[in-house]
């Protein structure tokens, strides 16, 4: 779709994009492509996370923040949107929940990656 949205303003023609962007950006970090905030903090994958739910609360979510999502955030192909119990909202890549880490304290850091066994760096397919 962007090729050709592309193609049609070369031409002089007037396009609106309908698609909405992704909620996470594409980062490099040690050759492999991984998902980051807007600010470049990583993401992470929770192994105890089922499809589309989030089992991260209380201590967990404060050491692991959900990576929160707008009240009218809308899921769009992969990128997901999962209800926490609080009623709050938050992503998912291909129903993942998304989080970052606490000990993550600048862009690029990725400290969580591998913490006790169940806490994996968020990448694309």
């Amino acid at each position: 779709m962007k090729t050709i949205m592309f193609a049609l303003a070369a031409l002089g023609l007037s396009v609106s994009a309908s698609a909405a962007a992704e909620p996470a950006k594409v980062a490099e970090a040690g050759g492999a492509k991984i998902y980051t905030d807007a600010k470049g903090m990583t993401l992470y994958t929770f192994d105890k996370d089922t499809a589309g739910k989030t089992n991260c609360y209380d201590k967990c979510a404060a050491n692991w923040p959900p990576f929160a999502a707008a009240a009218d955030a809308k899921s769009d192909g992969e990128w997901t949107v999962v209800e926490r119990k609080d009623g709050s909202k938050m992503w998912a890549y291909n129903e993942k929940p998304l989080y970052t880490f606490i000990g993550d304290k600048k862009a690029g850091d990725m400290a969580g990656d591998g913490k006790m066994g169940v806490w994996h760096i968020a990448k694309p397919d």
